[in-house]
């Protein structure tokens, strides 16, 4: 008998509740990175769901990596479902991990109460509900495909949110996002439920320490002050880099619009002395500052020419400022990653969103990087996007929340797509 897209649909209609459900069961367990709270329990509730359901599950530790300690272990699922034929793998990534709680909520932000169709806590729609979602559509596609040819993968990974080292990039570079293993992966990131994240922009994070020499408080003039040779770099970037940043355009379609134009944040800005104590602060002229930069950068741009924008600055102010010292150091760094929009994976989801949404999905980029950098660059899998439920402002926000009705579609579109992409066939 020819099957009937909408007999699956229908299906995941009917786990609305288990939907609910799971995703504030994911909800309360409270996973926060830093430091990386719970990510076994967390690991091992998806785990023990999917074994009970036919899936053979793997727990990997990501030992040695950042973060990874016996208190904090770096815990990863990986569930696999074998189908009754060879055929191709679609794998569905979520991270576990969600950022600190923050002030200002209505809600206890690990309760996952409901209110107004739409289910409140942290990590919600950044991206517990997401991975729930990806559960629900796996699930309902075994059990109304049975004999499907290929192979179903759900992970949950950790430490997204500190940059994915302990969780995909560990993974990657064992084998577990790489052909012949995976063919297709969807990560259920926040973007919207009409939206398909073809990538990201590049990021280079980078220290920047300007030193000085201490002298008493009272006499300044014996000293040297490195959080002025510091004002003097905030100067220049505010004269000279951000308004030549601000004539930099990119083609890729990033979200939102101011995203389209290169941007750098001072993350952070550390001089002098400590705080954290009670007292008055002893006399001192500082002869340290710290800054950390959050240098976001498009497609267009070289990475080599990025970090050569702010060397220029330093080398400038060396020559033209006395005593005037620093240090340089790379933090992090990741080049801008696009899915080519005709890849196998984007046309399937796009064909599930026009199946489940009746309209035209739309193609965007995220102005910030996620885990397809590891899969892209170390895995050397392109064919990578992220799709998912959630509304992309309410990340980190508090009274994060996501909405019902659409975890309900996107699960659909979830659905339709590995179904697509296992080419609608049955052994």
């Amino acid at each position: 008998m020819k099957f009937d897209i909408e007999t699956l649909f229908r299906a995941i209609d009917d786990k609305r509740e288990e939907l609910v459900s799971l995703t504030q069961e994911l909800v309360r367990i409270p996973t926060i990175n830093p430091p990386g709270e719970c990510y076994q329990d967390c690991a091992r509730y998806i785990g023990e769901r999917l074994e009970k359901r036919g899936f053979t599950i793997e727990y990997v530790r990501a030992t040695g990596a950042i973060g990874d300690s016996d208190r904090y272990p770096r815990t990863n699922v990986i569930a696999r479902w074998e189908g009754a034929a060879s055929g191709p793998t679609v794998h569905f990534n979520s991270h576990i991990d969600v950022v600190e709680v923050g002030a200002g909520w209505s809600f206890d932000p690990f309760a996952a109460e409901i209110h107004d169709g739409k289910i409140y806590g942290r990590g919600t729609c950044d991206m517990k509900g997401g991975l729930a979602t990806s559960i629900i559509a796996v699930e309902a596609h075994i059990e109304q495909c049975p004999s499907l040819a290929g192979s179903l993968e759900i992970s949950g990974t950790a430490d997204e949110e500190s940059g994915g080292y302990g969780g995909v990039a560990y993974l990657a570079e064992r084998g577990y996002f790489s052909k012949p293993r995976v063919d297709h992966v969807i990560i259920p990131e926040p973007l919207n439920k009409d939206r398909i994240c073809l990538g990201h922009r590049g990021v280079w994070w980078a220290e920047l320490i300007t030193s000085g020499r201490m002298a008493h408080g009272s006499m300044p003039f014996l000293g040297d002050c490195a959080v002025r040779h510091m004002g003097a770099v905030i100067d220049a970037f505010e004269n000279k880099l951000f308004p030549q940043l601000r004539q930099k355009h990119t083609t890729m379609p990033v979200v939102p619009d101011g995203a389209k134009e290169s941007t750098l944040n001072i993350n952070s800005l550390h001089g002098g002395q400590g705080e954290g104590f009670d007292g008055l602060p002893a006399p001192l002229v500082p002869d340290s500052c710290r800054m950390v930069i959050d240098r976001r950068f498009l497609i267009e741009e070289d990475l080599a020419e990025v970090k050569a924008e702010v060397e220029k600055i330093l080398v400038d102010l060396k020559s033209e400022r006395p005593n005037f010292n620093y240090e340089l150091r790379d933090l992090f760094e990741v080049v801008p990653s696009m899915t080519a929009q005709d890849a196998p994976v984007v046309q399937a989801v796009e064909q599930g969103i026009k199946q489940v949404l009746q309209r035209n999905p739309e193609f965007v980029v995220s102005p910030g990087t996620y885990d397809q950098k590891h899969i892209d660059r170390i895995g050397q899998l392109h064919d990578c996007i992220a799709y998912g439920p959630g509304i992309l402002e309410l990340a980190h926000q508090s009274d994060e929340y996501v909405v019902i009705d659409d975890m309900v579609d996107a699960a659909k579109v979830m659905a339709s797509a590995s179904y697509n992409l296992l080419g609608g066939a049955q052994a």
